[in-house]
């Protein structure tokens, strides 16, 4: 017969022809002048404090990609390689999307409209002033109808009207 120690279980196991008896320790005894259960237990050991690097310590790539450098989220950015968003200064550096109508007056007979860009920056402009992917068509009393250059290879026009409002909205 084999007799195992197991906390808190009697269990009885038929094996074949052995047979094993498996018996649960007894719980201490409790009195109401015994010690805190919590001071007993030992305590797990503090973590190690991690190593400092030196005062004038510098990690050199040397060609290499930096590890502690996190390689998810890293859109844009090949090897060490930025790309630079070049925009050209003022009204030709906005899309015709980035376009809102801020007003419309009429100069000499023609409708000039006051527009702004991502920025907040407000610029005048007329029929025939260029944008980054467009022209301005048209400018009316209630809307700036701008002629948009599609670059998108599978599309088959090349090019589509865009009525930007003064009172909000857009109509492609």
């Amino acid at each position: 017969m084999i007799r195992l120690h197991l906390p808190f279980a009697a269990i009885a196991l038929a094996l074949g022809t052995g047979t094993a008896l498996v018996v649960a320790q007894q719980p201490a005894p409790s009195t109401a002048t015994s010690a805190p259960v919590a001071a007993a237990a030992p305590q797990a050991p503090a973590a190690p404090a991690a190593p400092t690097p030196p005062a004038n310590f510098a990690y050199g790539a040397e060609g290499r990609r930096d590890p502690f450098v996190a390689l998810i989220g890293r859109s844009g950015q090949q090897r060490g390689v930025q790309q630079l968003d070049v925009r050209a200064e003022g009204l030709p550096g906005i899309n015709a999307e980035e376009l809102s109508v801020r007003g419309i007056i009429q100069s000499k007979g023609v409708w000039v409209a006051m527009v702004s860009g991502p920025s907040g920056k407000v610029y005048t402009v007329r029929p025939g002033d260029r944008l980054a992917d467009g022209t301005i068509r048209t400018v009316t009393a209630d809307a700036v109808v701008i002629l948009q250059q599609v670059n998108d290879p599978l599309s088959l026009e090349k090019q589509r009207e865009i009525r930007k409002f003064l009172r909000g909205g857009e109509n492609k």
